[in-house]
């Protein structure tokens, strides 16, 4: 019987050090052996009941990252950052609320906390009955030691895939982590462009920078999306270049992937690499003068149009934006759909009537977040008559219509389907407003701010579409940016870190600006 207690304790043990931090089918995951086994057996017969709070603390503790690194991985395409993400969980939360439902996500949520209270307890069970004295006499501690030793050895030379690796590796990001806050502190106080004078000088117009939420290079590479996205694109080219619109387009690295799209912003106003919550917070501490910043001192006026913002937002303050229209203050009476507060061609008309239809003469510079597109993705809304809008309500029935996310998230090939729908929706709603102001056009530039989940994108490229659409005297100074004419890349065209933009659109659209020496920006990137 202590025999059987003791291979079943260390077959606990085993499972914790061979959990994956990446996903993997669960039998080869199983199957792998742990080098380190022998040694944290011996450690605990050794140590005894001394040992095993700190051994089991350990291991609990390498799990827990484990765990949280499938789900971030699954995500957002990367493992989790325990410097940076802890913010992340309040988010996910909701967001699995609104596509599962309130009560599915409480009874989730107890359903987890029970699995790892069984799972903390039967390793704490597990460590007391290797703790409790198996070894009884030096001799057997000596020959234990070696074995411990020789079969450590022998599975690193056999490619067995043990945790030091891992948890150098994890320790080398948190120490990176650690030395970018630091150096893009540094680099936000050092900015060529503040004080500038003639940045902008050549806009004579309303500019609106326009995000679409999960816009990425898979509608224009993955066959399932771009089948119905390159269509919508071609047939909205053909009408726009009819109207007298020009347009250029490209690809622009995003500096996040399936979420986060605060991170993707701030990246392009503020011409730095803001790829997690921990930059994200530096730089806005840092008063570095970000696009809206040098836009006011150029004589706009700022805005965000923001229909996700739900509750107080009071990092914009630090932003750049004279007015800030949350989702309570563009006047929607209309039903939610799900988690998105209101269709994108209302964002859009709100914006018209709250801001663009201003007795104030200087020109609007507005950045805009569109979210129809946004996860869950259903249900989809339909692009209306303008002239139909007004508070919202005539979306009603669209918004009930259809399965609940409930049900379509049952079924990854639906959900997959519904994101194709949701993109082409927002698409078409944002391509037709550049068309109904085709008679005095704004600058608009329109670009996604992250792609979709890759098991939903079905591509791990972190990569972005941008256009400009606008007068042919203002986009076509992007020539020189690399982007080409139309509203399609040629394929495989490389793309423009996000945080190139900044500096390319005040120098683009302005006067003479000195150059600064060297790299336009810095390569701070932590995988």
């Amino acid at each position: 019987m202590t025999a059987l207690r003791l291979l079943a304790a260390a077959a606990v043990i085993h499972l914790a050090l061979v959990l994956p931090s990446a996903p993997m089918p669960a039998g080869d995951a199983l199957l792998r052996i742990a080098p380190e086994l022998p040694l944290v057996l011996l450690a605990l017969a050794c140590l005894g009941r001394v040992g095993r709070v700190a051994i089991a603390a350990v291991l609990a503790l390498l799990a827990v990252q484990k765990i949280a690194d499938l789900a971030m991985t699954a995500a957002l395409g990367r493992p989790f950052n325990a410097l940076a993400d802890m913010t992340l969980i309040g988010s996910g939360l909701d967001l699995l609320a609104d596509a599962a439902g309130r009560p599915a996500l409480w009874a989730g949520s107890v359903a987890a906390a029970v699995a790892a209270a069984a799972g903390l307890w039967a390793l704490w069970r597990a460590c007391g009955v290797w703790s409790g004295g198996p070894v009884r006499s030096r001799g057997r501690l000596g020959l234990a030691t070696l074995a411990a030793l020789s079969l450590t050895a022998a599975g690193s030379d056999l490619g067995w895939h043990g945790n030091a690796p891992y948890a150098r590796a994890k320790a080398a990001l948190l120490h990176r982590t650690a030395q970018d806050l630091r150096q893009i502190r540094a680099l936000a106080a050092r900015d060529a462009l503040a004080g500038a004078d003639g940045l902008l000088s050549a806009i004579d117009r309303d500019v609106l920078v326009i995000f679409v939420e999960s816009y990425g290079r898979a509608s224009f590479d993955v066959p399932f999306h771009a089948e119905r996205h390159l269509d919508r694109l071609r047939r909205a080219q053909r009408r726009l270049a009819d109207a007298g619109l020009a347009m250029r387009s490209g690809f622009l690295a995003a500096p996040t992937r399936g979420g986060q799209s605060w991170l993707s912003h701030a990246t392009f106003a503020n011409g730095l690499w803001v790829a997690d919550q921990a930059r994200y917070g530096a730089v806005l501490a840092s008063g570095r003068q970000g696009l809206f910043h040098h836009a006011r001192r150029a004589g706009f006026r700022t805005a965000a149009v923001m229909p996700a913002i739900t509750m107080a937002w009071p990092e914009a303050a630090t932003m750049g934006f004279d007015r800030i229209l949350s989702a309570d203050d563009l006047g929607y009476r209309g039903r939610p759909f799900n988690w998105v507060t209101m269709p994108d061609q209302f964002t859009l008309a709100a914006t018209d009537r709250l801001l663009r239809r201003s007795d104030d003469p200087r020109p609007l510079f507005a950045q805009i977040a569109l979210i129809s597109s946004h996860a869950p993705w259903v249900p989809v809304p339909r692009l209306l008559p303008w002239d139909r809008v007004e508070d919202g309500r005539v979306f009603d029935a669209m918004a009930a219509a259809g399965d609940p996310p409930q049900a379509v998230w049952r079924d990854r090939d639906r959900v997959r389907a519904a994101y194709r729908e949701a993109v082409d929706y927002s698409l078409e709603t944002v391509l037709d407003y550049a068309l109904i102001h085709a008679a005095d056009p704004p600058l608009m530039i329109v670009l996604g701010d992250h792609q979709a989940a890759p098991w939903v994108a079905q591509d791990d490229s972190p990569d972005v579409a941008i256009h400009l659409i606008g007068p042919a005297a203002l986009v076509d100074r992007a020539a020189d940016w690399g982007l080409a004419p139309g509203l399609i890349p040629p394929a495989g065209s490389p793309a423009l870190p996000m945080d190139r933009m900044r500096d390319l659109i005040l120098r683009g659209f302005g006067g003479h600006v000195p150059r600064t020496q060297g790299p336009c920006r810095p390569r701070l990137r932590v995988p």
